[in-house]
């Protein structure tokens, strides 16, 4: 039977003439969550985002 994880990542926007600002400082800390779940047996499967006032919501699902 397969097993299923989620994790969600939450970063706000802040005002600024970078648009890519969120990308740029998200990307250390999805990679590490990439490596930390793949070590565990997990694989990406999925990604998600969303987002809500000045949030933005990233959705990682993770199989094994």
């Amino acid at each position: 039977m397969k097993e299923y994880k989620v994790e969600s990542l939450i970063y706000y926007s802040k005002i600024t003439t970078d648009s890519k600002h969120i990308a740029k400082s998200s990307q250390k800390e999805i990679q590490e969550k990439l490596d930390e779940y793949a070590k565990n047996g997990y694989r990406l499967v999925s990604t998600d985002a969303t987002n809500f006032g000045m949030a933005v919501y990233i959705y990682l699902y993770f199989e094994k």
